[in-house]
């Protein structure tokens, strides 16, 4: 799909996966053309990108750019082989992002081990911790590892000779997350930031900082004065009104603050017992039922709550005599 003259939307597949399809964007340059995000590495996904690419009239060695939004493996899965194929091919990617690939994808096992100690301190029980600490290994095979030849920090101007892309950083789904902007046709890239309908998870992780849920609303309210035509995201559909769609994201955190308020009550809750009280969407399953990945996203996502509504003094943690992690409401 032409996007505007110059500018495609290719739709790679992500196999076995809800979200169906990662949105990579292709740029025309003068030397050569620019690639925001690769999709995962199977058989099928890449020959899915070969074709679509030929469709255009293009093959992978005409890639001299790859722009990474942030190192989840269906963005970044398949840069390492189009490098591969591509060797005059640059990798660019945030700071933050880069520092996490070795402890990512190559020396896994000892973060593993330090999400597993995490969670027992927020209270996932001894029986479940190990499993939800490794659940996200089985992503490790959807990625052909390679290291970045520039490094991002937001602010740069990146000029395809056509197109000129401004790195705008925008961290909270990861905490090296960037959007680009190109301002002749007034377009968002927004990767996994602002999506069309699903409200992109904002995990505490041991890589992730002490607020993550604080960074990405204020990075989400650092796009509402930036003249945008039309949202590019990484999933779903390309959509329109983008600071409306900001307004439905804050109003979602807001009223998931205010159940989890109600659910803490007058009496302090460890992260776990909170996530299991709290509604998601995964119907037709109890929180028993919830796959490792599943579970342990949630919980993730109720620390960052906690640690947001900590700073904000809305509660308090409390270090308890075994080292676990509890939250009270302060009353004001």
């Amino acid at each position: 799909m032409e996007v505007s003259p110059g500018i495609f939307l290719l739709e790679v597949p992500i196999p076995n996966n809800s979200l169906g399809h990662l949105n990579a964007y292709l740029i025309e340059g003068k030397d050569g053309w620019l690639m925001i995000d690769t999709g995962w590495f199977t058989a099928e996904s890449f020959s899915v990108l070969q074709t679509k690419l030929k469709e255009i009239g293009l093959s992978v060695t005409d890639v001299v750019t790859i722009i990474i939004t942030h190192v989840h493996p269906d963005h970044f899965g398949l840069a390492g082989k189009i490098k591969q194929l591509s060797p005059r091919a640059e990798l660019l990617m945030h700071s933050w992002e880069s520092d996490m690939l070795e402890s990512r994808y190559v020396k896994f096992s000892d973060l593993s081990d330090k999400i597993s100690a995490m969670l027992h301190k927020h209270g996932v029980p001894s029986q479940d911790r190990n499993v939800l600490g490794s659940a996200s290994m089985p992503a490790l095979e959807y990625v052909t590892i390679t290291f970045p030849d520039r490094i991002l920090y937001g602010g740069e101007i990146i000029s395809t000779g056509i197109f000129d892309l401004e790195i705008i950083w925008t961290p909270g789904h990861s905490p090296g997350h960037i959007c680009l902007y190109e301002p002749q046709n007034k377009l968002l890239f927004s990767g996994d930031h602002i999506l069309p309908h699903i409200t992109p998870n904002i995990s505490y992780h041991v890589q992730s900082g002490d607020n993550p849920l604080g960074d990405y609303l204020y990075s989400l309210h650092k796009l509402e004065n930036l003249s945008v035509s039309q949202v590019l995201p990484a999933h779903e559909q390309i959509f329109i009104g983008l600071n409306e769609r900001i307004k439905q994201i804050t109003e979602h955190h807001d009223n998931r603050k205010t159940e989890i308020l109600n659910v803490i009550g007058t009496k302090p809750h460890n992260a776990w017992e909170i996530a299991s009280q709290l509604t998601w969407s995964v119907p037709g399953r109890t929180w028993e039922q919830f796959p490792p990945y599943q579970q342990r996203s949630a919980v993730m996502e109720t620390i960052s709550h906690m640690e947001y509504l900590r700073w904000g003094g809305k509660v308090q943690r409390i270090i308890n005599n075994d080292g676990t992690i509890s939250y009270q409401l302060i009353r004001t």
